[in-house]
């Protein structure tokens, strides 16, 4: 079940991607979704200044480590818990 941040990240990936609003889930992958390196790089910078949060990883990198919407929503929930 998404929560508020869930659902955040979740309709900032269908803006970004241009997809069907509802068509994303916690479970969907990135590549399925059609997201590419420069849309997830746009989204990352969204939810950092969003959130006051820095994610510290390149482009690669995030493709290596986020597979599915859900491992997105759980990096942001870390980072945002250890601002504190």
């Amino acid at each position: 079940m998404a929560d508020a941040l869930a659902n955040d990240i979740i309709a900032k990936i269908e803006r970004h991607g241009e997809l069907e609003p509802g068509s994303v889930t916690l479970d969907s992958e990135l590549t399925t979704l059609g997201i590419h390196s420069l849309e997830l790089t746009e989204i990352i910078f969204d939810i950092e200044d969003e959130h006051g949060i820095h994610v510290e990883m390149n482009t690669a990198e995030a493709w290596g480590n986020l597979r599915t919407v859900g491992d997105i929503v759980e990096a942001v929930r870390e980072l945002i818990k250890a601002k504190g």
